[in-house]
């Protein structure tokens, strides 16, 4: 597989504070990829680290396989277009006004892409209207269009739908979607908006304390989120004879519990494997939101 990004161990103390604590990630091309984690669990610093704006104490990290220390990581970075916090945008300006302003910054010669960034984010109609009278909404999607410019394959958003109502949130979901889909663009987003954030993502990281505990696929973290009945049993040999009986689709867990997906009628169920000399020691109904695996991950909490 191919990864944008890749960290290896990677540290950043501050004093005798670990922000960034032997981290370990992995982006693959073209993922969404959704960094969860509490407030204060490093995301943002992580996204610093990534973009430049500071140095690890110790570690790696690697953006198209150059690592960060090689002198090539400058130029690497130049595919790479993020918002770190809140958009670096001008109040006083107009949106087109903002983008010439960074194409002056990259030193690119020439404004052809211009006009097709501000239909892209759909800022085109916006005219004279300086940016201080923008929305919410509108202001993080001109961050975006200014992150644009350059034509970056790689974009970092540090909490992109931060305090938007609902209308600017689906602005900002359908707009990820989209430049995912149609520009090829990899996402590395933080968020703690999760349900929302479960819309888009392809990826997932979960961050607490400094540290990547698990990353996991959408398509793994839909199997291990789905609604399932969790059974322990006395007899799981006969157990397993009986759902293999049924073409029942199940998992055998590392705790010794076994995982049923598929429906069953429970007083049908307790009756077969009685008649096996099986019985059933624990029985539950289970089925997680994206903010309930990351609570059990992490082993509860608040202030997600």
């Amino acid at each position: 597989m191919e990864y944008i990004l890749e960290t290896e161990a990677l540290d950043k103390k501050y004093k005798q504070f670990k922000a960034i604590d032997d981290l370990n990630m992995h982006i693959p091309k073209g993922a969404i990829y959704g960094l969860i984690g509490k407030n204060g669990a490093g995301k943002t610093t992580l996204i610093r680290l990534i973009c430049g704006l500071q140095k690890p104490t110790s570690g790696k990290y690697m953006i198209y396989g150059i690592p960060n220390t090689d002198k090539q990581i400058t130029k690497v970075r130049k595919r790479i277009g993020a918002i770190v916090e809140t958009p670096a945008i001008r109040i006083d300006a107009t949106a087109e006004d903002n983008l010439k302003e960074q194409y002056k910054i990259l030193g690119l010669p020439s404004l052809d892409n211009l006009k097709d960034i501000l239909k892209l984010v759909g800022l085109s109609e916006t005219g004279k209207k300086k940016a201080r009278n923008f929305s919410l909404g509108m202001k993080q999607r001109l961050g975006i269009a200014i992150a644009l410019v350059g034509e970056p394959d790689f974009l970092i958003l540090d909490e992109p739908i931060n305090g938007l109502d609902p209308e600017g949130i689906i602005e900002i979901r359908e707009l990820i979607l989209r430049l995912n889909k149609e520009k090829g663009i990899t996402f590395l987003i933080s968020s703690h908006y999760l349900d929302e954030l479960s819309k888009i993502a392809t990826h997932y990281g979960f961050l607490n304390k400094g540290k990547i505990i698990q990353e996991i696929s959408k398509k793994k973290l839909e199997e291990n989120c789905r609604k399932r009945i969790e059974v322990k049993v006395n007899n799981m040999k006969e157990c397993i004879y009986y759902l293999e009986e049924n073409k029942l689709s199940y998992e055998i867990k590392n705790n010794g519990k076994i995982n049923i997906y598929d429906m069953i009628n429970i007083s049908e169920f307790v009756v077969a494997l009685s008649k096996r000399n099986c019985i059933i020691e624990e029985f539950n109904e289970k089925e997680e939101s994206l903010e309930n695996y990351y609570m059990n991950l992490i082993g509860g909490g608040s202030n997600v």
